[in-house]
């Protein structure tokens, strides 16, 4: 028997959406995967580093999957409420967890760390990554790509400007890195699936993903998210496109 629209909406505006865990979503939404595996060649970093950041941790989800952790292993977190999870997840590991605001600057000394990772900054700092890294260090980042998700950013705003929809676009993060003094040895991208099965998962989605929908509550967009609910009904799903890119970059 098919839920019915106050149902889904009322069990995902309840749901805690703290961390960077989207299990939440298992059988809700589907997210295709990049073909180059960003934990992996993060484990395989980290195993040979002797001091490792990772920037904007979330909940450190994706940190504690790291097999090996050098001697020194720091993590900032910008969200307040994701500093106890990262916390209780990453410190059992030997990973220290920092407060960061996510500005410059970094609150490391320079030349600090001979690996630097991150996975979906909200913004990439080229200079201060520069400025933490030692000389011959690594910065290894899966990012999202421009105009991502963007089928579903537009049915609630509308169609968006050209300068809006290229933000974030990887050609401008190598630029930008080349300009800070890193050279860029990698640069992959990816074009992937996404799906949503009930407005109950983008409810969920836009609550977590905060930059999507600015200010997303679901009364304020009720009117919009019933509609979406009939094409979902109707279609099964709802479709969009994510892009990411994944990019390493090294201080002579």
């Amino acid at each position: 028997m098919r839920r019915t629209y106050e149902d889904l909406v009322a069990e995902a505006d309840a749901v805690s959406v703290a961390g960077w865990d989207f299990s939440w979503l298992d059988g809700r939404a589907l997210e295709e995967r990049p073909p180059w595996g960003y934990q992996r060649l993060m484990s395989e970093r980290m195993a040979v580093a002797r001091a490792s950041l990772d920037l904007q941790t979330g909940g450190g989800e994706v940190l504690a999957g790291a097999g090996v952790v050098p001697p020194l292993a720091v993590a900032t977190e910008g969200w307040p409420p994701n500093l106890p999870t990262a916390t209780q997840r990453l410190h059992p590991r030997g990973i220290a967890v920092v407060f960061d605001d996510d500005e410059p600057p970094l609150p490391f000394a320079g030349n600090a760390f001979d690996l630097v990772t991150s996975r979906h900054p909200v913004k990439a700092w080229w200079s201060e990554i520069h400025r933490v890294l030692a000389p011959g260090g690594t910065y290894l980042s899966q990012q999202v790509g421009p105009a991502s998700v963007f089928e579903l950013v537009e049915f609630f705003l509308g169609p968006q400007p050209d300068s809006v929809r290229r933000g974030r676009h990887w050609d401008d993060a190598a630029t930008a890195a080349t300009a800070a003094g890193l050279e860029v040895a990698d640069l992959q991208t990816a074009s992937l699936r996404t799906e949503f099965y009930d407005i109950g998962a983008v409810v969920y989605f836009l609550r977590k993903v905060v930059w999507m929908v600015p200010g997303f509550t679901v009364a304020a967009w009720d009117h919009k998210l019933r509609e979406l609910h009939a094409v979902i009904e109707r279609e099964e799903k709802f479709s969009a496109t994510t892009t990411r890119f994944l990019i390493e970059a090294r201080k002579p």
